[in-house]
Protein backbone atom coordinates (compact mmCIF):
# COMPACT_ATOMS: atom_id res chain seq x y z
CA UNK A 1 0.00 0.00 0.00
CA UNK A 2 1.46 3.43 -1.10
CA UNK A 3 0.94 6.89 0.44
CA UNK A 4 -0.17 9.56 -1.96
CA UNK A 5 3.28 11.12 -2.46
CA UNK A 6 4.45 7.72 -3.15
CA UNK A 7 2.09 6.59 -6.09
CA UNK A 8 2.69 10.96 -7.05
CA UNK A 9 6.40 9.93 -7.51
CA UNK A 10 6.13 6.79 -9.06
CA UNK A 11 3.66 7.54 -11.80
CA UNK A 12 5.88 10.79 -12.74
CA UNK A 13 8.82 8.49 -13.13
CA UNK A 14 6.72 5.63 -15.06
CA UNK A 15 5.40 8.71 -17.44
CA UNK A 16 8.41 10.44 -18.27
CA UNK A 17 10.10 6.76 -19.02
CA UNK A 18 7.32 5.60 -21.24
CA UNK A 19 7.69 9.97 -23.10
CA UNK A 20 11.21 10.34 -23.02
CA UNK A 21 13.17 7.05 -22.10
CA UNK A 22 15.39 8.26 -19.38
CA UNK A 23 14.13 9.46 -15.92
CA UNK A 24 13.52 12.30 -14.64
CA UNK A 25 16.17 14.11 -12.11
CA UNK A 26 15.65 15.08 -8.45
CA UNK A 27 15.60 18.48 -8.80
CA UNK A 28 12.44 17.53 -11.53
CA UNK A 29 10.93 15.02 -9.23
CA UNK A 30 11.29 17.71 -6.43
CA UNK A 31 9.12 20.34 -8.61
CA UNK A 32 6.95 17.87 -10.00
CA UNK A 33 5.46 16.91 -6.38
CA UNK A 34 5.93 20.40 -4.89
CA UNK A 35 8.81 19.35 -2.23
CA UNK A 36 11.14 22.13 -0.62
CA UNK A 37 14.11 19.32 -0.72
CA UNK A 38 15.79 16.85 -2.63
CA UNK A 39 16.07 14.73 0.64
CA UNK A 40 12.01 14.40 0.12
CA UNK A 41 13.09 12.68 -2.80
CA UNK A 42 15.53 10.31 -1.66
CA UNK A 43 13.11 9.06 1.42
CA UNK A 44 10.30 8.40 -1.16
CA UNK A 45 12.30 6.24 -3.61
CA UNK A 46 13.61 4.65 -0.15
CA UNK A 47 10.22 3.80 0.64
CA UNK A 48 9.11 2.58 -3.16
CA UNK A 49 12.29 0.41 -2.81
CA UNK A 50 11.65 -1.03 0.07
CA UNK A 51 7.75 -1.82 -0.57
CA UNK A 52 9.38 -3.81 -3.91
CA UNK A 53 8.39 -1.21 -6.62
CA UNK A 54 11.82 0.26 -7.76
CA UNK A 55 15.26 -0.86 -7.65
CA UNK A 56 18.44 1.54 -7.55
CA UNK A 57 21.19 -0.08 -9.79
CA UNK A 58 24.97 0.17 -8.42
CA UNK A 59 27.31 2.19 -10.88
CA UNK A 60 24.80 4.11 -13.20
CA UNK A 61 24.44 7.25 -13.18
CA UNK A 62 20.38 8.25 -12.59
CA UNK A 63 19.92 4.18 -12.97
CA UNK A 64 16.74 2.94 -11.51
CA UNK A 65 14.53 0.31 -12.34
CA UNK A 66 10.75 -0.16 -12.27
CA UNK A 67 9.89 -3.58 -10.80
CA UNK A 68 6.76 -3.79 -10.74
CA UNK A 69 3.56 -1.03 -10.78
CA UNK A 70 0.06 -1.01 -8.54
CA UNK A 71 -2.83 -1.88 -9.97
CA UNK A 72 -4.24 1.65 -10.33
CA UNK A 73 -0.62 2.34 -12.24
CA UNK A 74 -0.92 -0.56 -14.43
CA UNK A 75 -2.92 -0.75 -17.51
CA UNK A 76 -2.27 -3.02 -20.13
CA UNK A 77 0.10 -5.18 -18.41
CA UNK A 78 3.43 -3.76 -17.84
CA UNK A 79 7.28 -4.70 -18.46
CA UNK A 80 10.07 -3.71 -16.34
CA UNK A 81 12.78 -1.54 -18.23
CA UNK A 82 15.70 0.24 -16.79
CA UNK A 83 14.89 3.96 -17.20
CA UNK A 84 18.40 5.49 -17.64
CA UNK A 85 20.27 5.70 -20.80
CA UNK A 86 23.84 5.96 -19.91
CA UNK A 87 26.48 3.47 -20.55
CA UNK A 88 27.13 1.72 -17.32
CA UNK A 89 30.30 1.94 -15.43
CA UNK A 90 32.28 -1.18 -14.79
CA UNK A 91 31.94 -2.38 -11.49
CA UNK A 92 35.18 -2.35 -9.08
CA UNK A 93 37.03 -5.51 -8.49
CA UNK A 94 35.96 -6.36 -5.36
CA UNK A 95 32.41 -5.37 -5.89
CA UNK A 96 29.58 -8.37 -4.92
CA UNK A 97 27.54 -9.77 -7.59
CA UNK A 98 23.52 -8.06 -8.35
CA UNK A 99 21.33 -10.17 -7.56
CA UNK A 100 17.37 -10.09 -8.62
CA UNK A 101 15.33 -9.13 -5.54
CA UNK A 102 11.26 -9.98 -4.97
CA UNK A 103 8.38 -8.44 -2.62
CA UNK A 104 5.77 -10.18 -1.34
CA UNK A 105 1.95 -9.22 -0.32
CA UNK A 106 1.37 -9.19 3.35
CA UNK A 107 -2.27 -9.06 5.33
CA UNK A 108 -2.17 -6.46 7.88
CA UNK A 109 -3.78 -7.48 10.66
CA UNK A 110 -4.99 -4.14 11.77
CA UNK A 111 -3.19 -2.55 14.93
CA UNK A 112 -0.98 -3.63 17.60
CA UNK A 113 -0.33 -1.36 20.64
CA UNK A 114 3.49 -0.37 21.66
CA UNK A 115 2.24 0.85 25.03
CA UNK A 116 -0.96 -0.47 26.46
CA UNK A 117 -2.02 -3.65 25.30
CA UNK A 118 -5.05 -3.60 22.94
CA UNK A 119 -7.88 -5.95 21.77
CA UNK A 120 -6.72 -8.82 20.13
CA UNK A 121 -5.44 -8.47 16.35
CA UNK A 122 -8.00 -10.78 14.15
CA UNK A 123 -9.23 -9.94 10.74
CA UNK A 124 -7.07 -8.91 7.84
CA UNK A 125 -7.77 -4.99 7.01
CA UNK A 126 -5.46 -4.93 3.85
CA UNK A 127 -2.02 -5.87 2.20
CA UNK A 128 1.53 -4.38 2.57
CA UNK A 129 4.21 -5.53 -0.18
CA UNK A 130 7.20 -6.72 1.86
CA UNK A 131 10.88 -7.10 0.29
CA UNK A 132 12.11 -10.60 0.11
CA UNK A 133 14.69 -10.10 2.21
CA UNK A 134 13.12 -8.92 5.20
CA UNK A 135 11.49 -11.88 5.62
CA UNK A 136 12.89 -15.02 7.73
CA UNK A 137 12.98 -18.34 6.47
CA UNK A 138 10.02 -20.72 6.02
CA UNK A 139 6.90 -20.74 7.60
CA UNK A 140 3.83 -17.69 7.97
CA UNK A 141 4.49 -14.34 7.96
CA UNK A 142 1.93 -11.17 8.64
CA UNK A 143 2.05 -7.26 9.09
CA UNK A 144 0.81 -5.19 12.07
CA UNK A 145 0.51 -0.74 12.23
CA UNK A 146 2.37 0.24 15.40
CA UNK A 147 0.19 2.08 17.69
CA UNK A 148 2.03 3.98 20.70
CA UNK A 149 5.46 5.23 21.28
CA UNK A 150 6.87 2.41 24.18
CA UNK A 151 9.25 1.12 21.69
CA UNK A 152 10.87 4.26 19.91
CA UNK A 153 13.94 3.22 21.84
CA UNK A 154 14.23 0.19 19.46
CA UNK A 155 13.42 2.37 16.75
CA UNK A 156 10.03 1.55 16.37
CA UNK A 157 7.67 4.94 15.78
CA UNK A 158 3.76 5.17 16.06
CA UNK A 159 2.33 4.66 12.44
CA UNK A 160 5.11 2.35 11.40
CA UNK A 161 3.79 -1.41 9.74
CA UNK A 162 5.79 -4.20 11.92
CA UNK A 163 6.52 -7.18 9.70
CA UNK A 164 6.13 -10.38 12.13
CA UNK A 165 6.84 -14.01 11.70
CA UNK A 166 4.39 -16.65 13.05
CA UNK A 167 5.95 -18.59 15.64
CA UNK A 168 4.51 -19.62 19.05
CA UNK A 169 8.04 -19.11 21.42
CA UNK A 170 10.90 -16.47 21.00
CA UNK A 171 14.47 -16.18 22.60
CA UNK A 172 15.07 -13.84 25.39
CA UNK A 173 15.67 -10.38 24.00
CA UNK A 174 13.97 -10.86 21.29
CA UNK A 175 10.61 -8.54 20.50
CA UNK A 176 7.27 -10.26 20.21
CA UNK A 177 3.46 -9.76 19.03
CA UNK A 178 2.17 -11.17 22.55
CA UNK A 179 -1.28 -12.22 23.64
CA UNK A 180 -2.22 -11.53 27.19
CA UNK A 181 -4.87 -13.75 28.79
CA UNK A 182 -5.95 -14.30 24.92
CA UNK A 183 -7.45 -10.97 25.29
CA UNK A 184 -4.93 -8.07 24.72
CA UNK A 185 -2.41 -8.34 22.25
CA UNK A 186 1.08 -5.78 22.61
CA UNK A 187 4.63 -5.40 21.07
CA UNK A 188 6.97 -5.75 23.71
CA UNK A 189 10.46 -7.35 23.93
CA UNK A 190 10.58 -10.88 25.66
CA UNK A 191 12.28 -11.89 29.17
CA UNK A 192 11.63 -15.45 30.66
CA UNK A 193 12.22 -15.46 34.44
CA UNK A 194 11.49 -19.11 35.30
CA UNK A 195 7.43 -19.57 35.36
CA UNK A 196 7.59 -16.22 34.77
CA UNK A 197 7.09 -13.65 31.41
CA UNK A 198 8.63 -10.22 31.34
CA UNK A 199 6.95 -7.81 29.13
CA UNK A 200 9.18 -5.27 28.31
CA UNK A 201 9.05 -1.61 26.79
CA UNK A 202 11.91 0.52 24.74
CA UNK A 203 10.91 3.80 26.50
CA UNK A 204 11.36 4.27 30.02
CA UNK A 205 8.01 5.77 30.59
CA UNK A 206 6.22 2.63 30.35
CA UNK A 207 7.02 -0.21 33.40
CA UNK A 208 7.64 -3.92 32.31
CA UNK A 209 4.70 -5.93 33.13
CA UNK A 210 5.23 -9.33 34.11
CA UNK A 211 3.04 -12.06 33.84
CA UNK A 212 2.60 -15.74 34.63
CA UNK A 213 3.85 -18.45 31.90
CA UNK A 214 0.78 -19.19 31.38
CA UNK A 215 -1.52 -15.87 30.75
CA UNK A 216 1.39 -15.18 27.48
CA UNK A 217 1.05 -16.60 24.20
CA UNK A 218 3.94 -15.77 21.85
CA UNK A 219 2.13 -14.72 18.45
CA UNK A 220 5.20 -14.10 16.50
CA UNK A 221 8.70 -12.43 16.47
CA UNK A 222 9.30 -8.96 14.67
CA UNK A 223 11.69 -9.73 11.50
CA UNK A 224 11.42 -6.15 10.07
CA UNK A 225 9.84 -3.08 9.68
CA UNK A 226 8.38 -0.48 7.40
CA UNK A 227 8.16 2.81 7.92
CA UNK A 228 5.98 5.61 5.80
CA UNK A 229 6.88 9.09 5.47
Amino acid sequence: MLTRKQMDLLEFIHNRMQKDGIPPSFDEMKEALNLRSKSGIHRLITALEERGFIRRLPHRARALEIIRLPEALDQGGFKPRIIEGTIPVPQPRSAMPITASHAMDLPVMGRIAAGTPIEAIQIASHNVSVPGDMLAQGGKHYALEVKGDSMIDAGINDGDIVVIHEQIDADNGEIVVALVEDQEATLKRLRKRGSAIALEAANPAYETRVYRDDQVKIQGRLVGLIRTY
